[in-house]
């Protein structure tokens, strides 16, 4: 079990190690297992118990969302702060250079969209924010044109959460506007190809869904930039095509890899007789299909194919094969061939690239080549893997983290490269060779699963993420790790802030004294829960608001400590319902608990099944409260802060069918329940908080961003000023009877706070008309040094005209002082900025008014 490994290991061996991996245990190709990985625990925590969904259904809750999220950004007068990390990003997807001017270049967030460049490489903004989706598979710019580019949705490696795409979007200038260009059913995309003769032929290679079988997949051709597309290459309804490349100097010329998986309830499969390599020589017209007789290994255990051809030498190519070790991917051989994809053989006998590599390869899977020297060959995994001498011999290499997905050759210096992994981006002046790395630091896409609140510091903020373990604030947009593996809930005692609980996947529960400092003490806190006992991949841990030495820890049943997690006892019978499917062991387990703030003895606890219980006698009996409730994965239960008898639950689930509710209330304990979500998204609700100050005042976190009703959940509005269309997977409200403000942990764009001042509320409408501070508009915008913004004020008053960062620093004010109705005129001269997205935020302060501004500065 996780929660037993040495504190040793723990605390320098796995800060280095990805959090889905040190778990694993040995598990046979397609079975049911006892221990789920993070991709699967989304996909059925967002199926369940139907392990399928709507796909057009969530696509229109995708649109409505994005729809929603344009308006807030013109009329919005809430505006969120980022606050970090940047210095610990995550995942990135794909990497892409400028081909005619290097300084450009462009990088794809697994669940953060599409950042930007001008200093090859050094700083970086986003520029994909107004999309219905931030989830990258695949960036290509257009060799003929490069202010031309082409985005993929849906990161394509399968490892995680596999947020769904939206197909193709099309900027023609250099990302400052995007338009949607068609393949939205296509789910996940893995590479785009431009052809470098002609810019209207465009490719695409779908892996398509994991957990769906259909045709959209394969490899699918735009003969027209991308305004129609037809299915080109195309297996059958399991398999997909995961790799593309095109002969430079043949463009009729392209291979495909496809890949054979799969998922199902209880079935999984990364290896298949399908998995191959086809070459077209028509253009992509037809198809065949390249195998023993060319020297490529015969097999039907093939999994995921990694293909490279080299810029300068394209007759030379090299294709990565995985194949399955137990359940999951592993490295199978290095294929190479010098007379453009003819014949091909083994350029690794010796299987050394299997040293760099993971028993879940199939997460990775990509190769490159030098563009200037066909015996430069990269690999991709866990370590940066890099050969000289055509596969002969290796070195291996950590970089600056570990987990590997992307790599970009400097089109004019090729020793330069750009390499995207698990923790963001990381740059090589010297080929990749080791200690010549340097991380890109300020990249704001973390994903997080939990956060937690400093209990007087209000900007003080904790938080569990995907591979970058359980992180802490340290001063400005600065954080640390304080624990590794993947991050979970983290609990800071509300008496002793500098006592925290913290946890690694599958509840590994750690107790941090001193945290933050040289002389932290770490102690493992599970003494006396049964490690047999089922626990999922995020463990509920809570702590009692009115007694900072009692804590709920769930299992498949609840466990109580009653001093500070020195020893747990048992305090509830397994809450559980059979399993609803013969032979699924994933359920079992609690997912969320909650302590009423107003009366201690009431407890509340959701299971992965569906079931929702309620204690009113400090845990000496429970009583099954779900009779009522949709039989869906258990998300959230939230007590009212001031009524012991009103609490909140909150569902995930995609729409399988008919409507169900995503949030329900209930007054009386459990036993009658109301829905209260009929106006919100139809999306999963991750996350719940209700304001202290105001219980009408509702907040939901959830796939398709955040959320807020200010009339007891009649009605909800998007709060989306200042915050892409993210996934937000916690909230939390910081109040200290001055301070109130809203905290949002995002799952691809950090972390953001909201001043609920600054928001409407049932107790405290706004002084005076919206119409009071009009922000008309910013023009041009994009800009290039200098913008002009228009405001207007229907009576006379103070006008503060601020601008801001995307973190919510203050950049500059360049409006203080009375004026008179009517419109006026403010000109920022932006020359001492870098190039990135700022806001410009109107404020009138007799009137407590604001509105808000999107720019867009883009340097020539």
């Amino acid at each position: 079990m996780p929660h037993r490994i040495p504190c040793l290991l723990l605390l320098f061996g796995i800060l280095c190690l990805p959090g889905d991996r040190w778990t694993s245990p040995p598990l046979t190709e397609h079975t049911k297992h006892t221990k789920h990985y993070p991709s699967e625990i989304e996909w059925i925590k967002d199926t369940y118990p139907y392990f399928t969904y709507d796909r057009d259904a969530y696509l229109r809750a995708t649109q409505e969302a994005a729809r929603e999220h344009a308006a807030v950004q013109k009329t919005g007068t809430e505006m969120w702060r980022q606050v970090g990390p940047s210095n610990i990003p995550g995942r990135i997807s794909d990497v892409a250079f400028d081909p005619v001017n290097p300084t450009i270049a462009y990088a794809g967030s697994a669940a953060g969209g599409v950042y930007k460049s001008v200093d090859t490489g050094v700083s970086w903004f986003p520029i994909f924010d107004d999309q219905p989706t931030l989830s990258i598979g695949d960036i290509a710019v257009d060799p003929n044109n490069p202010s031309t580019l082409y985005v993929g949705t849906g990161e394509a490696n399968g490892g995680h959460n596999n947020m769904l795409g939206y197909g193709v979007f099309k900027s023609e200038d250099g990302g400052q506007t995007w338009k949607a260009s068609g393949l939205e059913n296509t789910s996940q995309i893995a590479r785009i190809v431009v052809d470098p003769n002609d810019s209207q032929r465009v490719y695409v290679a779908a892996i398509g869904s994991y957990f769906h079988t259909d045709s959209n997949r394969g490899v699918y051709r735009s003969l027209n930039g991308g305004a129609t597309w037809e299915q080109v290459l195309f297996v059958d309804e399991f398999t997909g095509a995961i790799d593309l490349v095109i002969r430079p100097d043949n463009p009729n010329v392209l291979f495909a890899a496809t890949w054979f998986r799969t998922r199902t309830v209880n079935d999984y499969r990364v290896i298949g007789e399908t998995s191959g390599i086809y070459r077209s020589v028509d253009g992509g017209t037809t198809w065949k299909q390249l195998g023993a007789e060319n020297g490529l290994p015969d097999s039907d255990r093939l999994g995921r194919i990694g293909i490279a051809i080299c810029r300068d030498y394209p007759d030379t190519m090299y294709a990565l094969f995985m194949t399955a070790s137990g359940l999951f991917g592993d490295y199978y051989g290095l294929y190479r061939s010098d007379d453009g994809g003819e014949n091909w053989v083994n350029a690794d006998p010796d299987s050394d690239v299997r040293h760099g590599t993971a028993t879940f390869s199939w997460y990775f899977g990509q190769v490159r080549v030098a563009p200037d020297n066909p015996d430069i060959v990269y690999v991709l995994d866990v370590l940066f893997m890099q050969s000289t001498d055509g596969g002969a011999t290796w070195s291996y290499d950590a970089g600056t983290h570990v987990d590997y997905h992307a790599l970009a050759f400097h089109p004019e210096n090729p020793q330069h490269i750009l390499v995207g992994n698990d923790g963001g981006i990381t740059a090589s002046i010297d080929r990749g060779n080791p200690n010549s790395w340097h991380a890109v630091p300020q990249l704001a896409n973390t994903q997080f699963y939990e956060i937690g609140l400093h209990p007087t510091d209000p900007q003080q903020f904790f938080g569990g993420t995907q591979d970058n373990g359980t992180l802490m604030s340290q001063g400005p947009d600065y954080w640390e790790k304080i624990l590794g593996g993947d991050g979970f809930y983290v609990l800071v005692d509300p008496v002793q802030p500098t006592t925290v609980y913290a946890e690694l996947q599958f509840g590994g529960l750690w107790k941090i004294l001193r945290v933050g400092t040289p002389n932290a003490a770490y102690t493992q806190a599970l003494s006396g829960i049964d490690e047999n006992l089922p626990t999922n991949w995020s463990t509920p841990v809570a702590i009692d608001p009115s007694n900072n030495h009692i804590l709920y820890y769930g299992t498949d049943r609840i466990h109580r400590t009653t001093d500070g997690a020195r020893s747990w006892t048992e305090v509830s019978a397994p809450l559980v319902s059979p399993p609803a499917v013969s032979g699924l062991d994933l359920f079992g387990t609690v997912t969320t608990i909650a302590v009423s703030p107003v009366n201690p003895d009431v407890i509340y606890a959701g299971t992965d099944d569906g079931n929702v219980w309620v204690s009113e006698d400090y845990a000496v009996s429970w009583t099954d409260v779900s009779s009522n409730l949709p039989r869906r994965w258990v998300t959230r239960v939230v007590p009212d802060p001031a009524d012991a008898n009103t609490a909140y639950v909150a569902f995930s689930g995609r729409r399988w069918f008919d409507y169900e509710p995503r949030i329900l209330r209930t007054r009386d304990l459990g036993n009658t329940w109301q829905d209260i979500s009929e106006d919100l998204v139809d999306a999963p609700v991750n996350a719940f908080a209700v304001d202290p100050t105001d219980v009408r005042r509702l907040f939901a976190g959830t796939d398709l961003g955040a959320y807020m009703s200010t009339d007891d959940g009649q009605n909800w509005t998007l709060l989306g000023n200042g915050m892409p269309l993210v996934s937000v997977y916690d909230m939390k409200i910081f109040y200290d009877g001055q301070t109130l403000q809203l905290v949002a942990g995002t799952h691809g764009r950090s972390m953001y706070t909201l001043d609920l001042s600054t928001v409407p509320s049932t107790t405290q409408p706004p002084a005076a008309p919206i119409e009071m501070a009009t922000l008309s508009g910013a023009y041009p915008n994009p800009f290039d040094h200098q913008v002009t913004l228009e405001y207007s004020l229907s009576r006379r008053g103070t006008a503060t005209l601020d601008i801001y960062d995307v973190t919510g620093r203050q950049i500059r004010t360049i409006v203080n002082t009375a004026r008179s109705a009517g419109t006026h005129r403010a000109v920022w001269n932006a020359r001492a900025v870098a190039s990135g997205t700022y806001f410009a935020r109107l404020t009138v302060t007799a009137d407590n008014q604001t509105a808000a501004q999107t720019m867009v500065l883009h340097r020539n």
